[in-house]
């Protein structure tokens, strides 16, 4: 059972949070914003659980029958939204667990907390929905929305929610973790620090995955021989990326982390700085050959092909494109 002092970074967000617990000053609305991996279902959670601990500290205790509801997972006034389709929130997903809901007071305390993960994925309808709901709440209601992009909200929504933006965490504070808390060694932790770029969340499973290294190393033999390549080439290495589908953010990032050591590589010559230290030969010789706007063209097309990629656009195009983008570049 973990509180707010076990929570790795975002120092700001917990005191904000204990502060209007303790104040008494707490929003009807928030959004914690953050890529995924950065803790918003853990602060979410332990935001939750102090609203509702019967002791009104600034930590839940567990002791209580409240904070013992909440760690089974039974709490009635702490609801976790769900939905059934896989990409997005419709609007009777809020309507039956938000707006019906909303209208029955506690049954414990004094608060009733709503949790929604993965809001940016509310419809529009959806959101409208909601937004009736958050312009005239009842007294004791809170809303915690969970998002990776709080951009696709509408901005009425926005403008009537207390944002709490999750920061990228210290490398060393990652690093730390891992080592202290994992009991990982000292090289692998470098490489998982590395690669989570500041994301306590992606550092954990980076460390667990057993997948993790295979990822990378078919994308770093894939960078190395793409220039070679011939179309049945391209065509096969996506196939054998497609293995990776459930993992494909990771392999996109592998790809994304690799171009960004060309850039720095290109543009300082600082080679402490690159994380594949170690292909250091490679990263040089495609520094030389692509230009500035090459490198920038292919950054932005990972960056579309994950966008494609979580809009559910055929995997096998995606790949194709993207990779015949990179060799072009």
């Amino acid at each position: 059972m973990s509180g707010f002092k076990d929570v790795v970074g975002h120092k700001d967000i917990i005191q904000y949070i204990q502060t209007a617990v303790k104040q008494d000053k707490v929003s009807h609305a928030y959004i914690l914003n953050g890529e995924r991996g950065s803790g918003k279902k853990l602060l979410a959670k332990l935001f939750a659980q102090t609203l509702q601990c019967e002791n009104g500290e600034e930590e839940p205790c567990y002791e209580c029958h409240s904070c013992k509801q909440a760690v089974s997972g039974n709490h009635p006034d702490i609801i976790k939204v769900t939905h059934e389709k896989p990409n997005s929130i419709g609007v009777d997903d809020i309507r039956v667990q938000i707006n019906e809901d909303i209208q029955v007071k506690p049954y414990n305390g004094k608060y009733k907390v709503y949790i929604v993960p993965d809001a940016d994925m509310m419809t529009v309808q959806a959101q409208n929905a909601l937004l009736k709901t958050i312009e005239e709440p009842p007294a004791y209601a809170v809303i915690l929305l969970l998002t990776e992009n709080a951009e696709s909200l509408l901005p009425t929504i926005c403008s009537r929610c207390v944002m709490l933006k999750l920061r990228n965490i210290k490398d060393t504070l990652v690093k730390k973790y891992l080592m202290e808390n994992l009991q990982i060694p000292d090289y692998k932790a470098d490489v998982c620090t590395a690669f989570a770029q500041g994301n306590i969340g992606k550092a954990i499973m980076l460390a667990n995955s057993e997948h993790f290294n295979e990822i990378k190393d078919e994308a770093v033999s894939l960078l190395k021989n793409i220039d070679d390549m011939e179309l049945p080439e391209l065509v096969e290495a996506v196939k054998r990326v497609s293995v990776y589908k459930i993992e494909i953010t990771d392999y996109l990032d592998i790809l994304m982390i690799w171009y960004r050591d060309v850039l720095l590589y290109k543009a300082t010559k600082n080679i402490d700085r690159v994380i594949f230290g170690e292909q250091m030969e490679y990263i040089k010789e495609r520094a030389r050959k692509s230009s500035y706007e090459g490198i920038s063209t292919i950054l932005e097309a990972i960056e579309k092909a994950k966008t494609r990629l979580k809009a559910n656009v055929n995997f096998d195009l995606v790949m194709e494109l993207l990779l015949l983008t990179i060799k072009e570049n």
